[in-house]
């Protein structure tokens, strides 16, 4: 489990779980945490309940999104019977923890730890260039946060080095700004381009006035021994990939 610096703060528990210390085996070894992979569920659920352990919370409360790449937010206040189809979740709620699962795309934990409210969002470039950020925040904000006192870190994706594009790629960010072509630098391949979501990410929660936003700046790709990776699983031709979980809850 990696931790925040900006994180560490009253009534907060949170952590960006690597792949290592879990029961799966294969190419799921071996804290794989997510729910609609092909991996045993058995050793899935037990993986889960380690990391609600490190939270500090029951099994059943820690809560993760069937994750569709929008922006909509749903409001946790306890276990849930099915995943709601969501990329962010908020919460107000103790003893409740937030799951987001990654596998390259970039976990975002959110706390106002004055007003007692968490978030947490799944940003691939879809959600990314949608604003599941900003409606993450704006969500907290109905729970009572205050943006000027709100923290966020962007956990472990994958990076700029590691993120090829194609040619019409760059193009959806750059019809709605015509100042994000800094997140794209042109690729060894011939019309591709390396795109840069972690900054991406960074730049764009930070102008929504928070109170800091910092990123660990790991990449998932590159670093097979702590993290799984959809686009190195890809690359390789395997089947399936394990799902990384990063989470946040208040104390009870």
């Amino acid at each position: 489990m990696i931790t925040a610096e900006d994180l560490h703060l009253p009534g907060i528990a949170h952590g960006f779980f690597t792949r290592e210390g879990g029961f799966s085996q294969g190419i799921f070894a071996s804290l794989n945490c997510g729910l609609g992979s092909g991996d045993d569920l058995a050793n899935v659920h037990k993986n889960r309940a380690l990391v609600a352990g490190k939270i500090g919370v029951a099994a059943d409360h820690l809560v993760s999104a069937y994750q569709v790449h929008g922006i909509d937010v749903a409001v946790i206040t306890g276990p849930l019977a099915e995943r709601p189809k969501v990329d962010a979740m908020v919460s107000n709620t103790p003893g409740v923890a937030l799951g987001i699962l990654t596998a390259d795309c970039g976990p975002i934990l959110f706390a106002d730890s004055q007003a007692h409210v968490i978030g947490a969002c799944h940003a691939g470039w879809k959600g990314a260039l949608s604003g599941v950020y900003r409606s993450t925040v704006e969500a907290m904000e109905k729970l009572g946060a205050k943006r000027e006192n709100i923290t966020a870190v962007v956990g472990p994706m994958i990076s700029q080095a590691n993120y090829e594009v194609g040619p019409a790629f760059p193009e959806a960010f750059l019809n709605t700004n015509q100042s994000d072509t800094e997140y794209f630098i042109s690729s060894v391949k011939k019309d591709h381009y390396m795109f840069d979501l972690s900054q991406f990410l960074v730049n764009k929660v930070k102008a929504l006035g928070l109170a800091r936003v910092s990123q660990l700046g790991l990449c998932t790709y590159a670093d097979e021994e702590w993290f799984f990776s959809y686009r190195r699983a890809t690359h390789r031709g395997e089947t399936d990939y394990g799902r990384l979980i990063s989470a946040i809850a208040l104390r009870d």
